[in-house]
């Protein structure tokens, strides 16, 4: 969704209603809404759990779309989900309303603070996480808006006292545009979302768009490692020779180097050396050379904001991690289980990646649910060589999220490039099998954007059960 600017100042939003109150981007929104002391209601389609804290929060929360619910509402919030067709956002539409999309309503917020916003293909929700994590450790009370709970914290969203606001700035829908960051960090580009850009060439240039929102004095802080981020530095560059960029990575001649790394468990360490020339160790409770990446642009940040390098430091080491990253599920009869939002083949690498260090000398064994029709259309074969990596994958069916059933586009695109044992089973299925056969020292995941995420608990049911016979 492209800007409109210049964006409302958060006083002047009056009564807010939100659709679709119950995702975590909007969600996050009422929360820092409600915390600034306006009125603020919301409808969902969906009876969720955020819905009961939203209302103890002091929200009034409306279950299916009715036009009713707008009441007396002066502003309308919403996602790029919600359809032209919404009774509520026709009723809106109809009265003359103020509407903006979520990101616009955090760009209200955001003005008032130093803005930090967190975009990229991968990686965005972590190292959004850990920057929060890390400001909060150190004392600076951060506002922060993130794609996903802190478990550690109980929240997607606080409002601080602190100057800094930190969000993620999701890149699928164009509306990461929406922000004026005073630091805005690039993790990777890639080619992703591809119903929304068309072409990967399109994707690389709402980067390139993103970069160049920061005012003369901000920092860009880019991935070095990842070509897609160091092209957009590298264009921010040539059209502002002026521009402040730290690039971070396991690269020669990055701003934030990391050398040395190791991992052991879910604990990953490193060496990395700062512009001031010194070595320094990072240690992180989270496996895997991503998240000592997304740990390297975290540190970048905090430096730019002013803490001291071993204050970051222990900021980072004190991260837990964030729902659904590889989050940590439960143990059952020697079988360990856990979940990730990996819906990208990079992503799916990844968390295998780190699956198999945690295992170690046991098996690893996939769970994945595809989503979206055009990302399964789009990396068959990738998805494939990535899941790959296991030693025996589940395939579940397509979720189709917003999209309609393609002809010709399942689950069996990707299974026919995968390597490893492989079957395409529905989701009670895919338990079972996987409870049969994993055995104690395995690690199993449960992967995708879906409601796949909901199989660890009976996952470890299975398990307990298959002990206890």
């Amino acid at each position: 969704m492209s800007a409109t600017r210049p964006v409302p100042r958060a006083e002047d939003l009056g009564r807010v209603h939100l659709l679709g109150i119950a995702g975590v981007g909007v969600s996050a929104v009422a929360r820092l809404l409600l915390a600034r002391g306006l009125s603020v209601s919301g409808t969902d389609a969906k009876d969720l759990p955020v819905l009961g804290q939203l209302r103890a929060a002091g929200a009034t929360v409306h279950v299916g779309f009715d036009a009713s619910h707008l009441g007396e509402a002066d502003t309308l919030v919403l996602s790029s989900v919600i359809r032209e067709d919404n009774p509520e956002l026709m009723e809106a539409r109809r009265r003359g309303l103020r509407v903006l999309h979520r990101s616009q309503a955090l760009a209200s917020l955001m003005a008032e603070r130093v803005g930090v916003t967190v975009a990229g293909t991968h990686g965005k929700t972590t190292t959004s996480s850990m920057i929060a994590v890390m400001l909060r450790e150190a004392g600076r009370e951060p506002t922060f808006a993130i794609g996903a709970a802190l478990p550690q914290l109980g929240t997607n969203a606080e409002l601080g006292a602190g100057e800094a606001f930190v969000a993620e700035a999701d890149e699928s829908d164009g509306s990461f545009l929406n922000y004026a960051p005073s630091v805005a960090v690039i993790t990777n580009v890639e080619a992703d979302h591809l119903d929304h850009y068309g072409t990967a060439d399109a994707v690389h240039a709402a980067f390139d768009d993103y970069a160049a929102l920061l005012p003369e004095r901000g920092l860009l802080v880019a991935c070095t490692d990842d070509a897609g981020s160091a092209a957009a530095a590298a264009h921010l560059v040539a059209a502002r020779p002026s521009a402040r960029v730290a690039g971070y990575g396991f690269a020669a001649g990055a701003t934030y180097r990391l050398s040395a790394a190791s991992h052991g468990g879910v604990a990953s360490v490193a060496t990395l050396t700062g512009p001031d020339g010194v070595d320094r160790t990072l240690r992180l409770r989270v496996p895997g050379d991503h998240n000592l990446r997304n740990a390297a642009a975290a540190y970048a940040v905090g430096i730019e904001l002013g803490l001291g390098p071993e204050e970051a430091l222990r900021g980072l080491a004190a991260f837990g991690g964030a729902a659904r990253r590889f989050e940590r599920k439960g143990e059952a009869d020697g079988v360990t289980v856990y979940d990730d939002y990996a819906h990208h083949p990079t992503e799916v690498a990844a968390a295998l990646a780190a699956a198999r260090a945690v295992a170690g000398a046991g098996r690893v064994h996939a769970i994945f649910q595809p989503h979206l029709f055009s990302r399964t259309r789009d990396f068959a074969r990738e998805f494939g060589e990535a899941l790959s990596a296991a030693d025996t994958v589940r395939l579940l069916p397509v979720y189709a999220a917003r999209e309609e059933p393609m002809e010709g586009v399942g689950s069996e695109l990707i299974a026919a490039a995968v390597t490893a044992p492989c079957s395409v089973v529905p989701p009670e299925r895919a338990v079972g099998l996987v409870a049969a056969e994993a055995a104690a020292g395995d690690v199993v995941m449960t992967i995708g954007a879906g409601d796949v995420t909901f199989l660890g608990a009976g996952l470890l049911d299975a398990l307990g059960r298959r002990a206890a016979s």
